[in-house]
Order: structure tokens, then sequence, then C-alpha cells
């Protein structure tokens, strides 16, 4: 079946808008077509840094013949709104259909040219085409990106006449700027009539049309120029990401920097490389260090293999690496007192203070944390009172990023324990999925003490996120608290310590929150009940189901260690067959109970077994007395499998007195004590979990 192709060529597109405009284009283009009734066999699109490419296989030539409904007025309306409604249809009123009680328009509609389809649909998704930030030119009746320059759409080999503000579509691109077949500069324009030649023509004419192959281009020739060298590349997926979308031909070219910048922190170097000048850092393998070289991604292959273009942007390096040594240099001899007391006029936010007491909440909050981490009270509160402090650094100001990583390096140079430099490095750990939760105690107390403080401080303000929308990053700072605790098995009760000790904090700093405004125990508990949301979704990325966590939350227990070993124990258990049928057995004697319980039943007193009693009751009495020790000994050494064992142990005396027992006996004294036994079974199982709460 017939191809449409449709290129939309432009000045330069932001790198980082190319891979949404790509996913916007092929989402409108769907739209238009499903609507006109058009099911494409395949559709794919292409972004670049100067055109948007779609390419859709499979359509007709013309739409199909298709009858439409529209629905009118109710029967006596008035007459008015009836005779919009004809004049919409074209119909009289002897045409229209009644079908309960309101008029009904069957309309015959005869399918158009494709063409005629596509023309509309080009020009409703420039028109509407979502850019986060776009621009008008020329007589200003068209907003795009960047000027758009060439519209190219043919289908089945045809051009489709239409166009948008002047610019006439037609079957004509271009090439590179600058590189092009023979002599002479870039730009040279050549027709394509479908998808083959346009791919091949754009090869030829020195552009990589793909994404992902200009990503494996640049990856491969950086690697090869390494391995050319005996060094290894410093790989960054984001800058990968973004050089792709600036070079149509990206060409890779090794150049040479100044040796002696390389006294300058690894960080700062790759960080003013990647900031300032898409280059990517490479490394010595003999020594793990960074190497006095750099790689940069050219957009033309030139005669002399980038010798010229390398110079050059060595020159460049050069500059900014000045710079970053002269900021290091400053900042080495002003040290953390004068950037203290400079956080007192930065505003953290307006109705939390500043900067400072912020500082002042998070070292009352370490402080706090710090004995329940194993870490020392007094190398705490110091770190936590420095770890904000290269805010105020030039090297921070220059390169936002480096917050924290800076604090560390200067606590080194300024001879402090290198315990507490590592805590001021790593306090804003971890910051994403990706990235290593802070170890050392000292570290853990700190980190802690500042995401607590920013979480309780926020949902104090009612800044909570909603929806997609998270401002201040207050689920990352929930996860990041989550992962820190997990990962180091420390023993922080979320509701008794942190979060109660974080609002403490707040209370104490004078000119933050005004607090009595806030209803604590409210905001103890929606603080909580965010983190165990987190905690759910985190778990369910391991495969764990969330209705666990809510079983075992139900519980009181604060403690994330030990609800996920709950979760995990009782996950393992109930895949077992032991499992499944005491989950079940439990069902049964759960609804027998709420049932009696609804009518009045209470279970008073000590439950006791009638002098003639059944079996199955005797067989299940003794079970809940056997288990009743090893039980609380497994539950008090937090050994949640071995106390699934133990429950494990009642399947068999659940099942035989569930279906050899009649529960509701007509005998007072009978009824009475088998569901004091049922009550038993439901008490055991829920010192482990609110099996109520666990589905299926």
């Amino acid at each position: 079946m017939p191809q449409l192709l449709l290129e939309l060529f432009s000045e330069e597109i932001p790198a980082r808008m190319q891979a949404g405009a790509a996913r916007d284009l092929e989402r409108m283009a769907r739209e238009h077509l499903a609507a006109a009734g058009f099911l494409p066999e395949a559709l794919k699109t292409f972004a670049g840094p100067r055109r948007l490419t779609l390419v859709v296989e499979g359509l007709p030539i013309a739409q199909a013949d298709r009858k439409e409904e529209l629905k009118g007025p109710r029967v006596g309306a008035p007459p008015q709104a009836l005779e919009g409604f004809l004049r919409k249809a074209g119909l009289t009123q002897d045409q229209l259909v009644e079908r309960d009680g309101v008029w009904m328009a069957f309309l015959d509609k005869k399918g158009r040219p494709t063409t005629e389809i596509v023309a509309e649909m080009v020009e409703a998704i420039i028109r509407g085409f979502p850019w986060p930030k776009s621009m008008t030119w020329g007589s200003g009746k068209l907003r795009w990106v960047r000027p758009l320059k060439r519209i190219l759409c043919v289908f089945d080999r045809e051009v489709v006449p239409f166009a948008v503000e002047g610019i006439e579509a037609g079957d004509v691109t271009e090439g590179h700027r600058f590189m092009r077949v023979g002599y002479g500069w870039g730009g040279q324009p050549f027709k394509v009539r479908d998808f083959d030649e346009y791919a091949k023509g754009l090869a030829e004419h020195f552009v990589v049309l793909d994404v992902e192959e200009r990503k494996a281009r640049i990856l491969e020739g950086c690697k090869t120029l390494c391995f050319a060298r005996n060094l290894e590349l410093v790989e960054d997926i984001g800058l990968l990401e973004e050089v792709a979308g600036l070079a149509e031909w990206p060409t890779p070219v090794l150049g040479d920097m100044d040796p002696a910048f390389l006294d300058l922190p690894g960080e700062v170097i790759r960080t003013s490389m990647r900031t300032h000048q898409k280059y990517f850092a490479v490394r010595d393998p003999a020594t793990g260090g960074l190497a006095p070289h750099f790689i940069t991604i050219a957009n033309v292959q030139s005669a002399d293999s980038g010798a010229v273009i390398a110079q050059g942007n060595a020159k460049v390096l050069s500059s900014r690496l000045s710079d970053a040594r002269f900021f290091w240099d400053e900042d080495v001899k002003v040290g953390f007192e004068p950037w203290l007391a400079k956080l007192n006029g930065v505003t953290f936010h307006a109705k939390l203070g500043t900067m400072a007491e912020r500082v002042e909440r998070i070292v009352a909050l370490a402080g706090e944390i710090a004995p329940l981490v194993g870490a020392d009270v007094a190398k705490a509160k110091e770190a936590a009172r420095l770890a904000k402090a290269d805010l105020a650094s030039q090297m921070v100001g220059e390169f936002p990023e480096l917050q924290g990583l800076m604090g560390g390096y200067y606590a080194r140079a300024a001879g402090l324990d290198p315990e507490i430099a590592d805590a001021i490095r790593d306090h804003y750990k971890p910051q994403g999925p990706s990235d290593a939760v802070p170890t050392a105690p000292l570290s853990v107390a700190v980190a802690l003490a500042d995401k607590l403080d920013t979480l309780v401080g926020f949902f104090a303000i009612d800044e909570k996120p909603t929806g997609s929308k998270d401002p201040y990053a207050l689920r990352r700072a929930a996860l990041g608290v989550i992962r820190t605790i997990l990962s180091n098995s420390v023993r922080v009760p979320l509701r008794d310590s942190a979060i109660s000790a974080a609002l403490w904090a707040h209370e104490k700093v004078a000119g933050a929150t005004s607090w009595r405004a806030v209803d604590k125990l409210s905001l103890v508990d929606e603080t909580l009940a965010f983190f165990i949301d987190r905690l759910k979704g985190t778990l369910k990325d391991q495969g764990k189901r969330h209705d666990l966590v809510d079983a075992v939350f139900a519980l009181g227990d604060d403690d994330l260690v030990r609800i996920v070993a709950r979760v995990e124990a009782l996950d393992g258990f109930l895949t077992t067959d032991d499992g499944k049928t005491l989950m079940a057995g439990y069902k049964r004697a759960s609804n027998i109970l709420k049932a009696e319980e609804k009518k009045g039943w209470k279970a008073e007193g000590g439950r006791e077994i009638l002098p003639d009693a059944s079996a199955p009751e005797v067989q299940l009495h003794d079970g809940l007395r056997m288990i009743e020790k090893p039980l609380a000994d497994a539950l008090a050494a937090e050994d949640f499998t071995a106390a699934m064992r133990e429950l494990a142990g009642l399947r068999g005396p659940v099942d035989a007195f569930l279906d050899g027992v009649f529960v509701n006996s007509e005998v007072p004294a009978e009824r009475d004590s088998r569901l004091k036994t049922l009550a038993a079974v439901r008490d055991a199982m829920g010192q482990v979990a609110d099996f109520s709460l666990v589905g299926g």
C-alpha cells in the first residue's frame, strides 16, 4: 500500500527538545489518521538537529465511504434547537429518525482522497505543535521552534499539494549545512519520492537520520580513538544523548589539555568539559584517574582528521579550566565560616526561613538521628553545620551540580576530619535511583537529616506533591530516605523517631513556619503515609505485592527494615501450598467471626476446651498451644520466616476444624468455645500481619 513521507525542515532544533518532538509528531499523526478512519501498518518518526521526519506505511489511496450518526435535540425541544441541528446536518425534518425520544441524523459520508486529508493533517500539526518554546518570524503568523524552511510531503511518490504561510510542500530536502558531495559549501538540495530514496540521499549528503545510529556512531568513534591512544572513555549517557542532537554527521575528535590542570578535582574538570563545551573526558587505565585529553564531537569530517578542531577546542578548554582553577584557589582561601555567614542572607523558602535556619534544623536533627545509626553525635552536628556552606562558594556558584561534592573537597583541603568531609560530600545522596546511597554512619545521619527536614517542612506548609507535579522533589527525598535506611539496615522508626525528631527540629528553630497553625499529629501521620506509599512503589518494582505492605503496616510498625522483612517472609509464605491453604482457612474463620461479632458476640474470658470436645477441636486447641511460645520467640528475634513456619503448622488443624466442626452449635457453651478457638487462630496470625488486608 502507498507510503507517506513528511519532513519539516527548519533552523537548529534544541537537542533537549528533539526526543519529545518526535513523540509529539507520532502522537499527533496517529490521532489525525485515526480520526479519518485510517489504521496504518507502520508509523515511525525521526528527529535531528534540523529536521522532523514522519514515515507512514500502508495508507489507502482514499478514505472509505462511511455512515455517520449525529445525535440531535430531544423530541419536543424548542424549534430553534431543531432548526440549528437541521442546518448542521444539511437535512430536513422528515429525514430525521426518532430514537428513544431523541432526533437522530444518519449521514452517508463519501470518502475523500488521502492527499486532502494529509494536507489538512500536516497544516494542523504545524500550527498546533506543542513546542516547549517557539518563535515567530517574517509576518509572524506561524510559530515554530526555529524558522521553518521547507516542507517535504510525498504520498504514493507524488507531492501532496498544499502550503502553510507561503511555504509550499514539495519533494525537495537538503543535506549537511557545510559538507556536500563534490566541491563547495553544503546545503545541497536533492529530490526524493519515498523513504528509501530519502534515507539514502541523506546518508550520501552527510546526514545521519536516526538518533540511535548517531549515538552508536559517536560511542564507537570515541572508543576507537581511546583504544588507539591506550585510553578509556568516561562514558556519560546524558552527554551522549545531548551531543547526538547537536550534529548531523557526528565525528569524534581527540584533543589534548594542559596536564597541569589535573591537580583540580576530577569532577570539576569533567563538569567544566561537559557543561560548557560538551566534551567527553577520558581516563588513564594505568592510574584510574583522568588523562590530559578530551573528546569533542565535531559536525564535520575534515581532511586533517580534526587537528585544527582539536587545537581550537583545547584553547577554549584551557580558558574554562583556568576559570575553574581561579574559583578553587579563591574558595580555599575563604573557607567555611564566611560562607556560613552568607547563608543568613539566602532564603530557603519564604515560609521555611533562611538557609542558615535550615542548617540549624539539620544540625539539631542530625544530633537526634546519630545515636540511632551508630554515628558520633558531635561529629554529626559539625558535619551538618558545614554541609550547606559550599552553596556560597564560587565554584558551586558556577557549577551548582557540584554542591556537596565541593564541600567535601574543601573540608579535606582545610584539614578537617575525613569522616566529616565524607559526610558533607555524601549528604545529598542518593539523588536518583541509580545513585549510590551513603554507607558510613556519619554520612547516613546527615543525609537522613537533610531529607527529613525537607519533607517535614514542605508537608507542614502544605506544599505536597500533586499528580505529576513535585517541584521540591519530595518523592525523591522520601525514596532517598527509604533506600538509605534499607541499604544500611539502620533501625530508625519513622513515626516515633525520624519524623518526630524532624518536627521537633523545626519547632526548635525560630523564624521557620508558624507551627501553631500545624496539626502536629496529622502532619506526622500524613508524612508517614507518604513514606509508606513510596515504599509500596519500591517493593512493587521488586515484584512484591502492595497489599502485603498494607497488611504489615496495619500492625502499627513504622520500622522500615522490619516492615520489609515481614513483607518478604509473607510474600514467600503465601506462594507455598501451606500458605495458600492456611490463607483460605483464615478467610473462612474470619468470615464466621465477623458474622457473629455483628450479632454481638465477643470473645470474653480465656479459651477453654469443653470436656466432650471433638477431636478436631482438641487438635486445633493443642496446635495453637504448641506454637504459642515458638511463634513469640521467632517474632521477638525478628525471624519472620520462622514465624511463618510456625503458622504453617496450623494448616492441617484449621482445615480439619472447619470441615469437621459445626461452629454455630445450638449449645451456647459449645458455640462460644468454638468461636474463641477461631478467634485464637486469627489472633495468632495477626501477630505477623493483618491477613484481612491480603488480597486473593
